[in-house]
């Protein structure tokens, strides 16, 4: 099962309100368990390669819980910024994991605000179970603002970059 699937199911479970969701095969076995709470969904991901019959390591990753709403009575100000983010576009995150900026600590960033992007461009990497995943970008334009902090955690979905198309 490669990257690309478990992301498939992660989204899957996610959208499916299941509260677990169990695959075994030979190679592996994968289970994924969600909980709501009043803060939002938690996720956790386990998966076990036997690598030898005695041995069975394990890799556990758990997302944060999401913030809760803003129950501040809103102003004009934050309408007015969701108004100008309207035109962009958001990047999101396709999977749990960390966050990174750079393809490692002494190279410079794969993007930086104002740098023009075209579709298949690295934007991020992010790392999910030690495995790091090129985030590239899938539309053409210009970076806007960076909504992640370098080597912070973040969850499935989450928006990562602001994009002006024009």
């Amino acid at each position: 099962m490669d990257i690309k699937e478990i992301q498939s199911l992660i989204k899957f479970v996610a959208k499916s309100g299941a509260s677990e969701v169990k695959l075994e095969t030979p190679e592996l076995k994968i289970t994924i368990r969600t909980g709501a709470s009043n803060t939002g969904a938690e996720t956790t991901i386990v998966q076990q390669i036997p690598v030898a019959p005695a041995s069975v390591p394990q890799v556990v990753a758990t997302p944060p819980p999401a913030a809760p709403a803003a129950q501040a009575p809103a102003t004009e100000a934050p309408a007015a910024v969701e108004v100008d983010d309207s035109k962009y576009i958001t990047i999101k995150s396709p999977i749990i994991g960390t966050f990174y900026r750079k393809p490692s600590p002494d190279k410079p960033s794969f993007v930086e605000v104002g740098k023009s992007i075209a579709p298949g461009d690295v934007l991020c990497v992010i790392e999910a179970m030690k495995l790091f995943n090129d985030i590239e970008s899938e539309v053409s334009g210009k970076i806007v603002k960076v909504l992640v902090e370098d080597a912070s955690p973040v969850e499935f979905d989450q928006p990562l970059f602001l994009i002006d198309p024009s």
